[in-house]
């Protein structure tokens, strides 16, 4: 399944866009590792490549086709470098920065603060408990 000529316009202008011509790329076939079975363990159909003025590389193997991979590892490369030059690497630092703090262990002090609460608030549901008529 061969990528359409409009898709191989489109990225050619998007290289353009940013200024990266097939000279700064270097292009390499692996052999693809996972799914796929023997067509995979005999063909190099994963794509790696690299943007020689900034050093960023791309490793593709998504699909069984060598050809298709070379379009979406370009693509990759290409949001990469646009990440760069726009400026988005301070944003994607803060989002990693802020799911690793949610990840991160509690401190004792933390899980203490948060078993007394909850020990407080079942006392209080206790205290609610249905009130006893005696006749």
């Amino acid at each position: 399944m061969p990528v359409s000529a409009d898709k191989e316009k489109m990225i050619a202008a998007r290289m353009l866009d940013l200024g990266v011509t097939e000279s700064d790329l270097e292009e390499s076939f692996v052999r693809s590792s996972g799914p796929g079975g023997q067509k995979v363990n005999k063909s190099s159909s994963c794509v790696f490549l690299v943007h020689l003025p900034t050093g960023l590389s791309v490793k593709c193997q998504r699909e069984r086709s060598q050809s298709l991979n070379r379009f979406l590892a370009r693509r990759l490369l290409l949001d990469k470098i646009e990440k760069i030059q726009k400026g988005f690497i301070a944003e994607e630092k803060d989002k990693l920065e802020k799911i690793r703090r949610q990840k991160r262990k509690r401190s004792k002090r933390a899980k203490e603060k948060i078993l007394t609460a909850k020990h407080m608030q079942s006392e209080k549901k206790i205290s609610r408990g249905k009130i006893a008529i005696d006749e």
